[in-house]
């Protein structure tokens, strides 16, 4: 599926008269106040697939609906944006260009688009047990979708092309695990490794929740203490902490988006122990749910192309604070 038409802001929600206070004290609270946070979340959060086990996963053995976004257009999301790097063979991570200087001259950010658009054509393949450190678990699975039926795979590779863009033009190398060049996955093992052996300076996995409806707002997982198996995170949870607060902190300040409401507390942070794209990972790295796709509200923000820039410059200044910190 794509859409490709002209992009259409949705209405804007109102606000109850504490939603602007909450929004502008998290942005305030997020890279300093949250130093001492211990967050952690025992439900809501997605696994590796970002939506197996969660309300509103769409199942592998259907296709995702062919009906359009509840709101907005769906723009960008069956190409790239203009001047992006082609795509590689098949099978091969995305590698972006950098420019020869800038404020991330020298830095790998390696930008993991959640799940494939592809992936309900594989279920077979999808479901199958890889090995995440600490246990077995599905190579990947088919992400969620809007009510309308605009799935999550199309949101996050839209997303991380607009974020390599911003950073390439800070000067970073970029790799995509995956740009909808392959018939299905990575699966969550080989998505942590892409990060490792690229020796990434930072690792981002884009998502969008599919809980609850009334459920809004963003949150960043980030990895807990885990040495057990093949994995071990102990040398990369400090770093990754780091990295979380500062993308929550960007992400607030550029779509003015409260942090969820639903888990974290309010803080928009949460440490999961369960997630092999984490656990395996040796690079400091996080995930970041962009809001809930099932709620209407949250539905009309993620499907406007004009929020979906903003989500990426957030995430960008994130990065970009923690590799020059």
């Amino acid at each position: 599926m794509s859409y490709t038409g002209p992009d259409f802001e949705p209405p804007q929600p109102r606000r109850s008269p504490l939603r602007r206070p909450l929004t502008v004290a998290v942005a305030a609270l997020v890279p300093g106040a949250l130093l001492g946070w211990g967050v952690y979340a025992a439900v809501g959060g997605p696994d590796d697939g970002g939506g197996a086990g969660r309300a509103g996963a769409v199942p592998t053995s259907a296709a995702p609906s062919s009906s359009g976004p509840a709101s907005g257009d769906g723009d960008g999301d069956a190409k790239k944006p203009a001047g992006s790097s082609p795509a590689p063979a098949s099978g091969a991570p995305s590698t972006s260009r950098p420019s020869a200087s800038g404020a991330l001259a020298g830095k790998v950010v390696v930008i993991d688009p959640g799940h494939n658009p592809a992936n309900f054509r594989h279920a077979t393949e999808i479901n199958r047990k890889v090995n995440v450190g600490t246990h077995w678990k599905e190579c990947d699975t088919t992400g969620t979708a809007t009510n309308a039926g605009w799935p999550e795979a199309k949101f996050t590779l839209d997303v991380a092309h607009r974020l390599r863009d911003l950073l390439e033009k800070q000067g970073a190398t970029v790799k995509l695990t995956q740009d909808g060049d392959r018939a299905f996955g990575p699966c969550v093992d080989e998505r942590a490794r892409i990060g490792n052996e690229a020796k990434a300076d930072a690792a981002i996995s884009i998502h969008a929740d599919g809980s609850g409806a009334g459920n809004r707002g963003f949150h960043v997982i980030m990895p807990g203490a885990v040495h057990d198996g093949a994995a071990d995170t102990r040398a990369i949870v400090a770093p990754s902490a780091e990295l979380g607060k500062r993308v929550a902190g960007g992400f607030v300040r550029v779509t003015g988006t409260a942090p969820a409401n639903y888990l974290g507390d309010g803080t928009g942070l949460v440490t999961r122990t369960d997630l092999g794209g984490l656990n395996l990972s040796t690079v400091p790295k996080v995930f970041v749910e962009c809001g809930n796709m099932r709620d209407g509200t949250d539905a009309a923000l993620l499907t406007s192309g004009s929020w979906r820039q903003k989500a990426a410059e957030g995430m960008s200044e994130g990065i970009v604070s923690f590799l020059r910190g």
